[in-house]
């Protein structure tokens, strides 16, 4: 990463701070690594999104419904879904300084560095050979990778590394106040992903919601991870929230269903007015044991292209798993005639399209891609500076702020009829404090989108002067139309 772009990133996380939409958790403490708190405008803009995926995917498809699934669940589920024999990072340890790394953050840290000196060809080398050896869990060769390129500890600045092996990422707790001889007896998980409470209720849903295959299930929701190296702010954390929807397909379509939720995924993303350019898709290299073809959504962030969304086809495995260890069946019966036999498809265990996408990554998506420190031209030759959030309008955190221009005058009693009149439809925020430049730039720091000035001449004439954040343009317009015009542009 270079200074440049890394110096941007640390921008944005204390304009996050500054401005009310992230705070480091229990902060008066020192803090709890990779913990975060979502302020008074982070909440919003979190709602906004999970609000804005929710509807495009419940609302706009006759055959999505939702769910909201408990955190905890039976511990026999993750023994059916792999996650206790599966749900693993390789690890090494740097024995002078005591930490404890991620191996694939160490090769691709190691990586980064090639290709700030131009070593392009051998940092794609790098890259391929590490997920080929993930891939086939070498790692005894991935250790001598290591020790190759001879990758330091950052903290002890030595190359002393321990053997590599597997650290499961899933929080264990004990449930209920009951004491058996067994301690194990009473031990529950965090969930580590969503997923699962949607699959344990997949006839559940099928038959209360009357859904023919295809069908999909939907569900937003706090997950855990244990992860040994959070980092980069809001993007890798132990809390997370996820918004998932699971798709139960018939047997042998599962392709195009997947080839079909990667392509509309990516145009909900374009949907909300990112650049299109700043978007990639990653195929998987290795794939996690129940995927037949899985793909990463990646964005360009300032810390480089990383995933944001996951599209997997996770064939019948979630579903035949928690039929053989609940022993009870998991199957659909499809009464629509196959036309290869003339009969009709009858009973089968649905395959599975899923698509994942990280609440958190989203938000900070949004933050990274509108943070702009603006040089403005003045008319008389000199220059001002401005730091605004070019937040797409229909999930701006507020989405107008109405600003008399005085405290007198009887100007406050007519923002306040407006601001009754919008606040039933949309977040706004009123403000007498400060000359009206102040207050524009505070706005413009938050992201809202439309900035109403209310003057001497509304008694006149009952217009207003709004403000366009993007270009700063200002007009008059009737105080009739105002709420109308936001509408339209959310």
């Amino acid at each position: 990463m270079s200074t440049q772009q890394d110096n941007k990133f640390q921008q944005i996380i204390s304009h996050a701070k500054e401005y009310g939409f992230v705070f480091p958790s229990s902060e008066i403490y020192d803090g709890l690594s990779a913990v975060y708190d979502y302020g008074p405008y982070g909440c919003e803009l979190k709602k906004n999104i999970r609000d804005y995926w929710w509807k495009s995917m419940t609302q706009l498809h006759d055959n999505i419904v939702g769910i909201d699934a408990a955190i905890f669940m039976h511990p026999t589920t993750w023994k059916a879904s792999g996650h206790i024999d599966n749900f693993s990072d390789p690890m090494i340890d740097n024995k002078d300084s005591k930490k404890r790394y991620r191996v694939d953050h160490l090769i691709e840290a190691k990586a980064e560095e090639l290709a700030q000196e131009g070593k392009k060809e051998e940092e794609q080398a790098l890259l391929q050979k590490m997920d080929e050896l993930l891939a086939a869990e070498d790692f005894v060769a991935l250790k001598k990778m290591i020790d190759d390129y001879n990758i330091k500890c950052s903290i002890s600045d030595t190359a002393n590394w321990t053997d590599i092996r597997q650290f499961n990422l899933m929080f264990k707790t004990e449930f209920g106040a009951v004491a058996t001889d067994n301690p194990d007896d009473n031990i529950v998980y965090l969930r580590p992903e969503t997923a699962q409470g949607i699959f344990v209720n997949f006839l559940n849903v099928q038959k209360t919601a009357r859904m023919k295959i295809p069908f999909g299930i939907a569900q937003t929701g706090k997950a855990f991870r244990n992860e040994i190296v959070a980092r980069q702010f809001i993007f890798r954390m132990r809390e997370f929230e996820q918004m998932e929807m699971q798709f139960f397909v018939r047997p042998g379509t599962e392709g195009e269903w997947y080839q079909f939720w990667k392509e509309e995924r990516l145009k909900w993303h374009i949907s909300l007015g990112l650049p299109k350019e700043k978007y990639r898709y990653h195929d998987h290299i290795k794939l996690a044991h129940y995927a037949k073809e899985a793909c990463d959504i990646e964005f360009e962030f300032p810390i480089g292209f990383k995933e944001v969304e996951g599209i997997h086809s996770r064939s019948d495995f979630d579903l035949t798993q928690h039929q053989q260890y609940s022993r009870k069946k998991q199957q659909y019966f499809d009464n629509d005639i196959n036309p290869a036999t003339g009969k009709p498809y009858g009973n089968y265990v649905p395959y599975v399209i899923e698509t994942s996408i990280g609440l958190d990554r989203m938000f900070l998506l949004i933050l990274a891609n509108a943070y702009e420190e603006e040089v403005i031209n003045k008319e008389d030759g000199s220059t001002d500076s401005r730091t605004v959030l070019h937040i797409p309008a229909k999930i701006a955190p507020v989405k107008l702020a109405i600003l008399p221009l005085l405290k007198k005058d009887g100007l406050p009693e007519i923002a306040q009829q407006l601001l009754a009149e919008c606040k039933p439809h949309f977040k706004c925020f009123y403000e007498e404090k400060d000359a009206i430049g102040k207050r524009y730039r505070r706005q413009d720091a938050i992201g809202t989108p439309f900035c109403i000035t209310i003057d001497h001449q509304t008694k006149e004439d009952n217009t207003v002067t709004i403000r366009y954040r993007d270009s700063m343009k200002q007009e008059r317009i009737a105080i009739s139309s105002v709420k109308q015009l936001v509408l339209e542009a959310i």
